[in-house]
């Protein structure tokens, strides 16, 4: 049987128990079963990630995968967590309080560009790894000799992750809206009419100088900058 999720968070931890298995050594390690689980998400997407699928893809036995990972949740939270140590840890040297957010926020969202499943998880055991938690030691200190307590620090790391997540799903539906744009733009302009002079005109300028509907880049750059300016109301006080 597997271990206690936690157990199996920390395996590699010089005071992880050992598991008590008995009989013959397994083939695979716990973690070739999740890095075979975060292929096949980053493929296909996280509803791609079942156990039979898992096991298909890695030549074992749906009861085989069972003894590495007690359920499909247990699994998400350990492909999470090993998703976040692959994350380089962005430098801060030399870097003051904003350009270590900035630095924070691209890493992140070069972590949700290489792993978009991660999106869609939300299974708040997900904290529990030294893989997020390493992220969010890393993370914190962002924040160092800014003068903000705790409590603020946290908040503060929360709002910034916040933001990157909203850009990063923002920019999985940008071709699908593309394209929806481009076969609907002239019969709405149709329907519009000069009922909405504010929306169109306002809507022409920005597709004009973003050259489409929607420009993730651009909505990133603007909105990163408001977050740094707004977390400097607090910080400069």
């Amino acid at each position: 049987m597997p271990r206690p999720l936690i157990d199996l968070l920390w395996r590699g931890h010089p005071n992880a128990p050992d598991g008590g298995s008995r009989g013959p050594r397994a083939k695979r390690s716990t973690s070739t079963v999740v890095d075979g689980a975060i292929a096949l998400a980053d493929a296909s997407g996280l509803d791609a990630v079942t156990v039979r699928a898992l096991a298909q893809s890695l030549g074992m036995s749906t009861m085989s995968v069972y003894t590495h990972v007690n359920s499909r949740d247990d699994l998400v939270v350990l492909m999470t967590d090993s998703a976040h140590t692959t994350m380089t840890p962005p430098p801060y040297r030399d870097m003051d309080w904003r350009s270590r957010v900035r630095a924070v926020a691209d890493a992140n969202l070069a972590l949700h560009t290489r792993h978009p499943w991660l999106l869609d998880v939300h299974d708040p055991r997900s904290a529990l790894g030294p893989g997020t938690i390493a992220k969010y030691d890393h993370e914190l200190h962002a924040f160092d000799d800014t003068g903000i307590d705790g409590v603020q620090r946290d908040a503060t790391l929360a709002f910034v992750l916040d933001f990157v997540k909203a850009n990063a799903s923002a920019r999985l539906v940008v071709p699908e809206f593309g394209a929806i744009w481009s076969e609907s733009a002239d019969t709405l302009a149709h329907y519009v009419g000069q009922d909405f002079p504010l929306a169109r005109r306002v809507g022409a300028a920005a597709g004009e100088s973003m050259g489409g509907p929607y420009s993730p880049d651009a909505a990133w750059e603007f909105g990163l900058g408001r977050v740094i300016a707004g977390l400097a109301a607090i910080i400069d006080e």
